[in-house]
């Protein structure tokens, strides 16, 4: 059966439909990593997205148990230029296209996705519908609908890993598994608590740092909270992943803004300012943080993107508080920038000495 992603510009692209018959609407953007579908599909920041994949072949090793980000796939939808509908890797639990069925997510094969990424490119990220009928179909979002994508994402209690003595409060946008993978490797006990838990419950749990998480949507809907997030960063140590990244740049008077078509891949090159060394990284986000808003915030720019220049990870000068935009846990990607969470510790190793030497 024949399907359509049909863009708000008019513009429509044709391919073969895969699952039920059943139209979704989202934000289109594209991916451009080689591998990491998987990943990707379970990556909490593509919540309500249209994921279009730029390499021509999807689905060649297969789904496994042991490469989730999230229990379920979060994507509205899927478009691929080939699929293989096998996989074949030793680790293969099912197929690539048999993980969006159980899932009823739609999936669209066969696209002409070069010249999809092109217009994208030259138009910006827009939204789309997948459906199986050639009907004009009206693309609007509706009202409200970014800041639903963290609520749905997030978890709805605490949950706690790890039995390390150092604690850490990861306040949940919609986290990696990758990243409380990192965290419990370095011997921390990590609780997971959702981004609008209360402040007194926060202080009860009595954390050593706290973890600002990625997440879908746009920053600026979580607005209600930015008093909460400054105040939360001014007594303990924090990092910010992602979103957490733009969030805390917001709590603390900075300013966000959308990139044209975002970055979403695996080979983002990266350079740190201070040592003018450059390192390949891992990104998904479609906001960016302004430089020139970070002047009466305390924040220093520490990393930049080598393509466009925009803002990459901050320190502040007063508090210790550290924060990236692109994901330094990877998964997919490089691993280039995993020592960030040993200079998370440090931070808070650093704040201990103060209160002992007090």
């Amino acid at each position: 059966m024949k399907g359509y992603l049909q863009l708000s510009n008019g513009e429509s692209f044709e391919g073969d439909w895969h699952g039920k018959p059943q139209p979704t609407s989202g934000e289109v953007v594209f991916f451009t990593g080689m591998t990491g579908y998987q990943e990707v599909l379970s990556d909490p920041s593509y919540h309500g997205q249209i994921v279009v994949f730029a390499y021509p072949l999807i689905g060649n090793y297969g789904i496994n148990k042991e490469d989730f980000e999230s229990i379920v796939p979060q994507p509205a939808g899927v478009v691929t230029c080939s699929t293989d509908e096998e996989g074949h890797h030793f680790q293969r639990e099912e197929s690539f296209s048999a993980l969006l069925k159980k899932h009823s997510i739609p999936h669209l094969s066969g696209a002409d996705t070069r010249s999809l990424i092109k217009l994208i490119r030259s138009e910006g990220d827009m939204k789309g519908v997948l459906t199986s009928s050639v009907q004009n179909i009206q693309v609007k979002e509706g009202k409200g609908v970014q800041g639903r994508l963290v609520k749905e994402v997030a978890v709805k209690t605490p949950e706690v890993h790890g039995k390390g003595k150092t604690h850490i409060v990861l306040l949940d946008f919609g986290y990696k598994k990758s990243i409380l993978d990192a965290l419990v490797s370095l011997g921390c006990k990590v609780t997971i608590v959702p981004f609008d838990t209360k402040e007194e419950i926060l202080h009860k749990l009595k954390p050593d740092g706290l973890l600002f998480s990625n997440g879908p949507g746009n920053p600026k809907e979580l607005a209600p909270y930015m008093p909460l997030y400054k105040r939360l960063a001014e007594l303990y140590p924090s990092f910010g992943i992602c979103l957490g990244h733009q969030l805390l740049a917001l709590a603390f008077g900075g300013n966000t803004k959308k990139l044209k078509f975002g970055h979403r891949g695996a080979n983002h090159p990266v350079i740190n300012v201070k040592s003018n060394k450059v390192a390949m990284s891992s990104q998904n986000h479609g906001y960016v943080v302004e430089e020139s808003s970070l002047l009466q915030t305390g924040f220093q720019v520490l990393y930049k993107n080598i393509n466009d220049g925009s803002v990459e990870g901050m320190f502040h000068e007063t508090y210790p508080v550290m924060t990236t935009q692109f994901h330094p846990e990877a998964n997919p990607g490089p691993e280039d920038h995993a020592y960030l969470f040993n200079h998370f510790i440090d931070l808070i190793q650093e704040k201990r000495s103060e209160k002992i030497y007090a």
